[in-house]
């Protein structure tokens, strides 16, 4: 065996003396339950504006807007990172995890100024999504207004 081959052996020994372990079945139990909690609740506030007289597609719109609201209010409070600490994956549902994606970084930056700290970094994980979605929609806007 080369010096290579037994350097590398030697490092993922260290690597899993010292990693912490993780129980994969209770991590994928909590991202479960804690990502259907997020879904089930965005499920009750979609129900509770239909009941408040918005139709359903109104409604999936307020839920979708609220869920957005309640992670970056808990982003800022830095409450929303502590919950994905214990609940994993599941906090990164869709909605809240595109949210709390957005609202971290422009937090984070905010120390140096609003143009070249918040403003720059706040689109560093979510621009390229967001560039391409806005770019879409609007090719799609205009051949759907051309076509009709």
């Amino acid at each position: 065996m080369d010096n290579s081959e037994y350097s590398k052996r030697k490092y993922h020994q260290m690597v899993d003396r010292v990693s912490p372990r993780s129980n994969i079945l209770v991590n994928s139990f909590k991202a479960f339950c804690s990502g259907g909690a997020i879904c089930a609740f965005g499920q009750a506030l979609s129900n509770f504006f239909v009941t408040q007289g918005a139709t359903k597609e109104n409604a999936g719109i307020f839920a979708s807007v609220s869920l957005i609201f309640i992670t970056i209010l808990l982003t800022g409070l830095g409450v929303f990172s502590k919950i994905g600490k214990h609940c994993g994956a599941g906090t990164f549902v869709p909605i809240t995890g595109f949210a709390n994606a957005m609202a971290s970084p422009a937090i984070e930056y905010k120390s140096e100024g609003l143009v070249l700290g918040m403003a720059a970094k706040m689109f560093t994980v979510a621009g390229p999504v967001i560039v391409y979605g806005t770019l879409t929609s609007i090719l799609v806007g205009l051949v759907y207004y051309f076509v009709k």
